[in-house]
C-alpha cells in the first residue's frame, strides 16, 4: 500500500479545482458579492440579519436581555441568513457587512440607517445605546471589554480551528486536531481559573462579556458544540460548567438562542423573529 504523498506548498498558491469539506461551496479567495439580493426590512428600528450560530446567539441573547429589562426600543426583526447557501454574499448583505459574516445589524432609529457589523462591535453598540450590561466605571468597563475581546480573539481557534478539523473537515487529521484541541483546552483552563474566584467572567455583574463567551464556551462544556464534550474532557472545568448552567437557565438566554436557529429540536427553532410572540 502506497502512502499519501506529503503536501509541499507551491511557490504560488491557487485554489483547488474541487474543494472538499462542509463549507467548500462557500469558501472563496475574494470578497464582494456573488448575486443581487435586497435585504428585507421589518417594522422595528433594529434589523438583524443573522443565523443562530454561536456568533449569532450573542446578539439575540443581548436583545432579549434588553427587552426583559424593559427597553422597548430594543424590539427587533431577526432575518435569517443561510450562510450554507451563500446568502451572505448577496449585494444587500455585503452593503451592511463587506466581510460577509453574520451577524450584521442596521439601526434605523435615527435620521439615516446605521450599520454595525462584527458581533463584538454590535454588543458594545447596543450596550451603550441602552445603557445596560456594560459597566460605566472605568475599571469594571475595562475588565468587561478585556474579556469581550478575549473571546473575539480566542474563539476562532475553537471554531475555525478545533471545530473545523474535528467536525467538518473531509478527513480526520491528527496534527490539526491535536493542535487545536490543546489550544481549546488551554482557553477553557483560562476561563475556569477566572470563574473560580467570581460569579461572572468580568466580576460580580452579568455583562456583554458573558453573553459573548457563553455561546462558544458555555455550549462547549454543556456538550452542545461539535459533540466534543467527552473528547475534550469538559467535566474537568467545574467553574465554567457552574457558570454555563447558570446562564443557560436565564429566560432571555433561552429565548435568544432560539432565534434564527435551524438545528436541534423543532420547538427550539425560530428561523425568523419579528415579534415577541414568535418566541411564545
Amino acid at each position: 500500500m502506497s502512502e499519501t504523498p506529503k503536501y509541499v506548498p507551491p511557490a504560488v498558491w491557487t485554489p483547488p479545482v474541487a474543494a472538499e469539506g462542509t463549507f467548500a461551496s462557500i469558501n472563496r479567495p475574494v470578497a464582494g458579492t456573488t448575486h443581487d439580493r435586497e435585504l428585507p426590512v421589518g417594522k422595528h428600528p433594529l434589523q438583524l440579519y443573522s443565523l443562530g450560530t454561536p456568533n449569532g446567539q450573542k446578539v439575540t441573547i443581548l436583545l432579549e436581555e434588553l427587552l426583559a429589562l424593559g427597553h422597548a426600543g430594543a424590539e427587533y426583526d431577526a432575518w435569517l441568513i443561510r450562510i450554507g447557501s451563500g446568502e451572505q454574499f448577496g449585494s444587500g448583505f455585503v452593503d451592511i457587512n463587506p466581510n460577509s459574516k453574520i451577524p450584521a445589524l442596521v439601526d434605523r432609529s435615527g435620521e439615516a440607517p446605521l450599520r454595525v457589523f462584527e458581533s463584538g462591535s454590535i454588543l458594545v453598540y447596543l450596550a451603550e445605546k441602552f445603557g445596560a450590561f456594560l459597566p460605566a466605571g472605568a475599571r469594571a468597563r475595562a475588565e468587561t471589554l478585556n474579556w469581550l475581546f478575549w473571546q473575539m480573539g480566542s474563539a476562532p481557534f475553537v471554531g475555525g480551528g478545533f471545530g473545523h478539523f474535528y467536525a467538518y473537515a473531509p478527513e480526520k487529521l491528527q496534527y490539526p486536531i491535536d493542535r487545536y484541541a490543546m489550544e481549546s483546552k488551554r482557553q477553557l483552563d483560562v476561563l475556569d481559573r477566572q470563574l473560580a474566584a467570581q460569579r461572572y467572567v468580568a466580576g460580580d455583574e452579568y455583562t456583554i462579556a458573558d453573553m459573548a463567551i457563553w455561546p462558544w464556551y458555555g455550549n462547549l462544556v454543556l456538550g452542545e458544540l461539535y459533540g466534543a464534550g467527552e473528547f475534550l474532557s469538559v467535566h474537568e472545568y467545574t467553574h465554567v460548567r457552574r457558570w454555563a448552567e447558570e446562564i443557560a437557565a436565564r429566560p432571555a438566554v433561552k429565548r435568544g438562542r432560539r432565534v434564527n436557529r435551524l438545528q436541534g429540536p423543532e420547538d427550539q427553532q425560530v428561523p425568523e423573529r419579528h415579534d415577541a410572540a414568535d418566541l411564545d
